[in-house]
């Protein structure tokens, strides 16, 4: 069963066709089909001047027609649009969702940051070697993270930070947010160094891939401060032509590294697993239980 989903962050803009099966444990499994991902940046706009300049209205839209069109081709059963952190702060969010709906024949809902966190935590059913009590879920965005909490596999809590790459790149994450951020993972300080970690997006997909263990997907406290440490020291034009890094990766790679380390450190982790999924994984879930529901 093919279905569809848009996700228009604040770093980069991403449609995702995959099939969901059910395995034989009656496990609902996405298989990717096609991923189609343009950076537009749209927080560069947001998180400077407050709204999405004209030119990135342009540019979003014509993605969006093209996306239109690619899935009026592969004809998925559904799919869905939504928007996060830039989204949600830009004063002309509306406008910009009416020009979207009239011009690109798309609907798109932007969801608040503590949505986000449960859409992803959906896509993911994995096993851990050291199956402690309490599993901690991280995504990092270009505008956001946002953190779920769960203990013996039991929704517990979950919150959404104004803690994101393309944020701090423009040098706007207040020093209260990161203050927020420490006290509410002191929260779970009797959990400490008693952690499951699930990190999510593409930057730890990366860094998992550059200085982790590729084989299980996972990446240590030791090594990711290792690569911050590195990556820090490299001048971008480096880490495009000689690591291979695309040019809207480059950057974000870094502040990213800072924000899994803060966390990590915080809460006493000492490894993390980077299964590869986002927010369009959780989408693509979402989508089945609700087809697979009305059926």
């Amino acid at each position: 069963m093919l279905f569809a989903s848009i996700d228009i962050g604040s770093n980069a803009v991403r449609l995702l066709f995959a099939n969901v099966y059910v395995s034989d444990e009656k496990i609902p499994t996405a298989a990717k089909a096609t991923l189609v991902r343009i950076p537009l940046r749209l927080g560069e706009d947001v998180f400077k001047t407050g709204k999405v300049s004209e030119e990135r209205i342009q540019k979003l839209i014509k993605t969006l027609e093209a996306f239109k069109l690619l899935i009026d081709v592969y004809n998925p059963l559904s799919f869905e649009a939504c928007a996060t952190a830039a989204m949600r702060e830009a004063v002309n969010n509306t406008e910009i969702i009416e020009r979207i709906k009239k011009e690109a024949g798309l609907d798109v809902r932007i969801i608040d940051g503590l949505e986000e966190a449960t859409i992803i935590r959906s896509s993911n059913n994995l096993d851990f070697s050291n199956d402690y009590e309490t599993t901690m879920y991280i995504d990092v965005g270009g505008g956001s993270t946002e953190i779920s909490i769960l203990k013996n596999h039991k929704f517990v809590k979950c919150n959404s930070f104004n803690i994101g790459t393309v944020r701090i790149l423009n040098k706007k994450v207040e020093e209260d947010s990161w203050n927020e951020l420490k006290e509410w993972l002191s929260l779970f300080k009797k959990d400490l160094g008693r952690i499951n970690c699930i990190g999510t997006g593409g930057n730890i997909n990366r860094l998992t891939k550059l200085y982790g263990n590729q084989i299980e997907n996972t990446i240590n406290f030791s090594q990711l401060q290792f690569a911050y440490k590195q990556l820090k020291s490299i001048p971008l034009k480096e880490r495009i032509e000689k690591m291979g890094m695309r040019p809207d990766r480059a950057d974000v790679i870094v502040p990213a590294a800072k924000i899994f380390l803060t966390i990590m450190k915080d809460s006493g982790i000492e490894s993390l697993i980077a299964p590869k999924v986002g927010l369009a994984d959780g989408l693509i879930y979402r989508l089945y239980d609700k087809y697979i529901n009305n059926r």
